[in-house]
């Protein structure tokens, strides 16, 4: 059976306008699978027969393509999770991400959009990450017993 559109990474690249090759079907895979958004360390572990520069520059392509978002998880790592909407579509995909203080792993809380702001006049907002910080409800139950 061929995987839903919004995660063959062969169909997502090439709504982005981007060659797939057989390492940008990795990495792109890679992030998909994993179902969150991920740190460069987090992808190179992953793909550990991909070459590091091959990684940062696909995700470089990516994210000129608008195939990626890149936010930081307020640990100052900047971390990657992918974007379903076309390139040359409005960006629909806002939600709250959380940084896990006890396992570093950052999660996509997508039913939860980012809260609409009203900036001052003369502001123009490219961009809007709202990140919150804590324990994941796994390391919670480790640390607290439930």
């Amino acid at each position: 059976m061929a995987p839903h559109p919004e995660e063959d990474p062969v169909a997502l690249m090439q709504a982005h306008g981007i060659k797939p090759t057989a390492n940008r079907i990795l990495i792109l895979r890679a992030l998909l699978e994993e179902h969150r958004p991920l740190s460069m360390i987090e992808i190179e572990t992953l793909l550990e027969s991909v070459d590091k520069s091959i990684i940062s520059r696909t995700l470089s392509a990516f994210r000129e393509h608008r195939l990626l978002h890149a936010l930081e998880d307020g640990g100052g790592s900047l971390r990657y999770e992918v974007c379903h909407c076309g390139e040359e579509e409005a960006d629909t995909d806002r939600h709250v991400h959380f940084h896990c203080e006890v396992c570093g792993k950052t999660f996509c809380l997508e039913q939860i959009p980012v809260p609409a702001v009203d900036f001052p006049a003369g502001f123009e907002v490219h961009n809007a990450n709202y990140m919150a910080q804590g324990v994941c409800p796994d390391c919670r139950k480790g640390r607290y017993g439930f």
